[in-house]
């Protein structure tokens, strides 16, 4: 029935032809709930300089996609959320507790994972998977709206909880230890919550680009803005521009959905990376 509804106001506020389709109209929800925690993680994605992380859970879930088939009766998308789970919490603790660098720890787990996940598929199933590399976006199904939107709800209220911790950790992590912060804890639900974001859209953004839309927003974010409240609400206004007009270009120019948001994201952020000392003005 809610659903119904979001037909008949698109229906009625877009009169477009792409709008005409229900599965276009699964795309343009799934966007609008995808996008904003794009915004919201890629701001403090690209501050820790945690770029290359988001790509590992990437990996991580593709393994977890090898561990559900594998085992069989356990649907891929819950095999992967638990394995990216359990991937992110063990990055972040070994990260905390070594010296070694983070780009070494997260690049050792990632080329591991993704050479296990190519290894457990390597009998076959790796063909029936291999959608997952690239996604597809207008597939999304009217049921798997619930997952998002709960998703939606639970990443936003967690970012509502965390955030003030979360930067003081990123700033200044014995600052943060002084003042009673667990940085642990803090780190572990910053990186799980991008883990199951990035696990539960990859079916529909692709392994392969699904880093790019959460880093670009907020890249190009950056380029222009000097606070933390407006770097935010222009990481999220980028995402969701991108998501859109991608979504409304790929119909018309029969191009793959997520790559297409990911080049208009691109070329807002070489656009704004030119025009960056106006702004700074």
């Amino acid at each position: 029935m809610m659903l119904q509804a979001w037909y008949d106001i698109v229906e009625f506020l877009l009169p477009f032809e792409w709008a005409e389709h229900n599965f276009m109209k699964n795309a343009l929800l799934a966007v609008l709930l995808i996008t904003p925690l794009f915004g919201l993680l890629g701001t403090m994605v690209v501050s820790n300089r945690m770029a290359f992380f988001s790509d590992s859970i990437g990996h991580g879930a593709f393994t977890g996609i090898a561990i559900g088939a594998l085992f069989g009766g356990l649907q891929p998308l819950v095999g992967a959320v638990l394995f990216s789970v359990v991937f992110a919490v063990v990055i972040t603790i070994i990260k905390n507790k070594s010296r070694t660098s983070t780009d070494t720890i997260i690049g050792v787990f990632s080329s591991t994972a993704v050479a296990l996940g190519l290894v457990l598929l390597s009998s076959g199933g790796f063909s029936k998977y291999s959608s997952y590399l690239v996604g597809d976006l207008l597939s999304v199904r009217p049921y798997e709206i619930g997952l998002l939107l709960a998703s939606f709800v639970l990443v936003v209220t967690l970012w509502v909880l965390i955030f003030n911790k979360v930067l003081l950790t990123s700033i200044n992590q014995s600052l943060a230890a002084s003042r009673g912060v667990n940085t642990l804890l803090v780190d572990i639900l910053f990186t799980v919550s991008i883990a199951v974001v990035v696990t539960i859209t990859i079916q529909w953004v692709g392994l392969l680009i699904i880093n790019s839309l959460i880093v670009l927003p907020a890249a190009a974010s950056r380029n222009v803005t000097g606070n933390m409240r407006r770097y935010h609400f222009v990481s999220v206004v980028i995402s969701m521009f991108s998501g859109i007009s991608g979504l409304i270009a790929s119909y018309y120019l029969n191009t793959p959905t997520g790559a297409t948001i990911v080049l208009i994201a691109a070329s807002i952020f070489f656009a704004l990376f030119l025009l960056r000392r106006r702004f700074s003005h």
